[in-house]
């Protein structure tokens, strides 16, 4: 069955969490001002936004995130979430948004001078470090009197990483990156540590296998992913290993392997380490929402 909570951080500044797990799709209505900053995250399965009375429709895809915002209309959440479905938005008021960034409002493009008034709409794939956090907003186990605290403080850490994007960075402070050809080699050594992530190839094989120097390649995986190879690497082993644990097809045992890990104490040394629990715990504690 389809259910939905709504946590409020502060004054303008609220969580809503939907899940969806029955076999029907289900439906969330809410009115939202002007002023307010929209962000949706498509964690499991998908969603529709719905506006003008059904005159248009925006889908959200599963590891998608929607970034909208629009001073001179309201945009009401108008929500279809479909069977087997999770969503966590953020709606936060521009005002207390732009007190986050207001030393470094340039490096968020739609703060510029020129864009504060215009509408901004942007979509993009979430990176493996988000899809962390949001995961940490599903799956906890903490007492109702401090679970304020733990959203104010996880929804945090989501906008600092959701800002700490290449694609938003001034591209000046590593020029070798203005050649679409290194860029290139870059994503392909990304694809090919997430392809071989069980027995990845070391840095120089790995660069000599792109055809780049290993300096620029520790250079220009750290500005496209904002991290080095091997914690980008472990970041998206760890959420691989906990969506197969949330698939309920594979025992701990079973996911370690198929992640590298010669033995389940490592794995779970690992696993507790990025998570702050066991995988065990991690899933008695989907077992007891079910």
């Amino acid at each position: 069955m389809g259910s939905h909570e709504e946590i409020k951080i502060e004054d303008d500044f609220i969580v809503l969490r939907f899940q969806n797990d029955g076999d029907e799709i289900s439906h969330y209505e809410r009115e939202v001002g002007v002023d307010l900053i929209q962000f949706h995250f498509g964690i499991k399965g998908r969603a529709k936004f719905i506006f003008n009375q059904g005159r248009y429709a925006l889908d959200l895809k599963e590891e998608v995130s929607l970034f909208l915002y629009n001073p001179q209309k309201e945009l009401p959440v108008h929500l279809e979430i479909a069977p087997h479905s999770w969503v966590i938005s953020v709606l936060i008021s521009i005002k207390k948004f732009h007190g986050f960034f207001s030393e470094q409002a340039d490096h968020i493009p739609f703060l510029s001078s020129e864009n504060i008034d215009k509408k901004y709409y942007k979509d993009e794939k979430i990176n493996p470090a988000m899809a962390v956090v949001l995961s940490q907003l599903f799956h906890f186990n903490l007492h109702q009197s401090i679970k304020k605290l733990y959203f104010k403080g996880k929804v945090y850490e989501l906008l600092s990483l959701y800002f700490n994007r290449a694609e938003d960075a001034n591209i000046e402070s590593c020029p070798f990156l203005v050649d679409e050809d290194n860029v290139i080699k870059i994503r392909k050594a990304k694809d090919i540590v997430i392809a071989n992530m069980a027995e990845p190839p070391g840095l120089q094989e790995l660069a000599d296998q792109v055809g780049i120097n290993l300096k620029k390649l520790k250079m220009g995986f750290r500005q496209i992913y904002g991290d080095t190879v091997y914690s980008f690497l472990f970041d998206y082993k760890m959420d691989y290993a906990r969506k197969l644990l949330d698939s309920g097809s594979y025992n701990v045992n079973e996911v370690g392997l198929k992640i590298g890990y010669s033995t389940a104490s490592h794995f779970i040394s690992a696993f507790k380490k990025k998570f702050g629990t066991t995988p065990k715990k991690y899933l008695m504690s989907i077992n007891e929402k079910v």
